[in-house]
């Protein structure tokens, strides 16, 4: 059993405001925003980091990173938005697994 909060929302066992679904990702709101649309892309495969990705990960990462413009879109982000991957306790990972932050602002 992996103790990790993100394991914890994908299988429902912790409340989040989720945004998207599908068999290989949940996407949800991160519950700190530091900008007015702040979500997560997050794999349901417990991934630690970027660091542990291999070969076996390229259609998963081809995936997250494909579905970014229409996540942002579908939050109003018409006018671009801001793409982070913090990797390990340097970098500001503050969850041990992997995910793709979409941040930006909406345009009125």
């Amino acid at each position: 059993m992996i103790d990790c909060l993100f394991c914890e929302i994908i299988d429902g066992s912790v409340a989040s405001s989720k945004v998207y679904e599908d068999k290989q990702l949940y996407v949800f709101k991160d519950t700190h925003p530091r900008s007015e649309v702040h979500i997560l892309v997050v794999p349901k495969e417990h991934i630690k980091s970027i660091n542990e990705l291999t070969n076996e990960h390229q259609v998963l990462i081809s995936t997250m990173v494909l579905q970014l413009s229409e996540l942002a879109r579908s939050q109003g982000l018409v006018n671009g938005f801001r793409t982070v991957i913090s990797t390990g306790p340097g970098g500001g990972q503050e969850i041990d697994h992997l995910h793709m932050h979409i941040l930006g602002e909406k345009i009125c």
